[in-house]
């Protein structure tokens, strides 16, 4: 029977991490913090809770890791904590909507910054898009070595972009571009009593911690690492810390360029601030750095999210032909071809927003569930594990709670998404029990006489 091959080590584990978390977002998004909270000290304290949750889910994946090392991560504890059924939504959620419909929009973000770059006529985004997920399938599906060393040179250069955007920021002065300098800072709303400081910086951290999710992708190749319980609980732990100090550094940047009026009325940071020291130069440098960490995000996605697949199929509650492993590559290669096939068809169809606009909740959602996981297993055996979580239950119960609030700030945000979602959650339901009958009861439409 043919394994998974273990070669992701320390080092791309810990990249793998990092890349799993750093997208566009930390480019583009922190001006929504600074509008909800309206000072640069309640900025930086929003990013800096972030920063801690982060290192508490952190904590919590390495021990379920260390403890279940196995392909499919958050599936398999979900599976064997509460059952096969909120295992499969897992799966159905991250291939319906969650992991492919990100595959899409990351896809035709990378595209829009690439086409101009690369001097394509308008109109072919469509077309790179498409490209750009083929060619990354083909290369996970050549063997987990080729995709991680692609990742690890794309968080690399991301790491790279974001640190001179730091050093750019904060030490060097030039002369501005008329862009930059034509953002419109107006005055903001600054919350006033504890109780309004508190519902500003709760509303902050809704976009703050889905910036900053992510980390438990590197899980979903638990089987592919060295030694996964001595070398997971590293990665993950290291990798958050590294992008806790990108993120707070980043926007420390920002604001210490734009101020928090400016950075509260920019549609692009990043760019406004490179766009202060060195005008048209500056902001198409950044926009470098943009598609290349868009292009690394999408290559990780496809590089991880199938092995939740595969463990379906190993389950026997998904295609059969999804389970196999290639003889020589030992990857997934019909779950990657999967996957690759519904993104370009989100693509192509152009409803992959919805979709994710729909999900995204659900995501946290699963977040919480998984954490609730590690409570099942202490009680089954408090020790045995290679790392154990500092303080838990404690800060595994503070984490559920963040998930939680994620999730009701989300539905409160827009009922009729979250409504949707639930509605593309619960489809999953007929879908798992049609699965759960088996082959033969399938083949005869269940039907004992047939």
């Amino acid at each position: 029977m043919t394994t998974y091959a273990r070669r992701i080590g320390v080092f791309s584990g810990t990249l793998l991490v990092v890349g799993g978390i750093i997208g566009s977002g930390v480019f583009l998004n922190p001006a929504v913090v600074a509008q909800r909270v309206g000072t640069g000290p309640y900025t930086m304290l929003a990013w800096g809770l972030g920063a801690v949750i982060a290192t508490l889910g952190a904590f919590i994946f390495a021990e379920l890791g260390a403890r279940a090392p196995s392909a499919g991560g958050g599936y398999a504890y979900l599976r064997d904590a509460f059952g096969p059924l909120p295992a499969f939504l897992y799966g159905w959620a991250l291939l319906l909507a969650i992991a492919s419909g990100a595959t899409a929009a990351v896809a035709v973000t990378f595209a829009n910054y690439a086409v101009p770059l690369l001097g394509l006529g308008a109109g072919s985004e469509r077309a790179l898009a498409i490209s750009a997920i083929g060619v990354f399938t083909v290369i996970n599906i050549i063997g987990v070595a080729p995709g991680a060393v692609v990742q690890n040179v794309f968080t690399l250069l991301k790491l790279a972009a974001i640190a001179m955007l730091i050093i750019v920021g904060l030490f060097v002065t030039g002369a501005p571009d008329p862009v930059a300098s034509a953002v419109v800072a107006a005055p903001l709303a600054v919350p006033q009593g504890f109780f309004a400081v508190a519902v500003a910086i709760g509303t902050a951290l809704v976009p703050v911690l889905f910036a900053y999710g992510g980390w438990q992708q590197t899980n979903f190749v638990a089987e592919e690492m060295v030694d996964p319980r001595r070398d997971l609980p590293r990665a993950l732990i290291i990798g958050v810390l590294i992008v806790a100090a990108a993120y707070l550094l980043a926007n420390l940047t920002y604001l210490d360029s734009l101020g928090v009026e400016g950075l509260a009325a920019s549609r692009a940071p990043a760019a406004d601030v490179m766009g202060l020291k060195f005008g048209d130069a500056g902001r198409r440098l950044i926009a470098v750095g943009i598609a290349i960490s868009t292009a690394g995000f999408l290559n990780l996605v496809i590089l991880v999210t199938p092995r939740v697949y595969q463990a379906m199929a190993r389950d026997g509650v998904f295609f059969r032909r999804l389970a196999i492993l290639h003889p020589r590559t030992r990857t997934p290669v019909a779950a990657i071809a999967l996957q690759c096939g519904w993104s370009v068809g989100l693509v192509l169809s152009g409803t992959y927003g919805d979709l994710l606009d729909w999900v995204t909740f659900a995501d946290w959602i699963f977040f919480g569930l998984t954490a609730a996981t590690l409570i099942v297993y202490r009680r089954r055996e408090a020790r045995g594990a290679y790392f154990l979580a500092p303080f838990h239950p404690w800060s595994t119960g503070l984490f559920m709670l963040a998930a939680a609030y994620v999730v009701l700030g989300a539905i409160v945000s827009n009922p009729m998404n979250a409504l949707r979602g639930t509605l593309v959650l619960a489809a999953g339901v007929p879908v798992y029990l049609w699965w759960k009958r088996g082959p033969a009861e399938r083949d005869t439409g269940g039907r004992p006489d047939a």
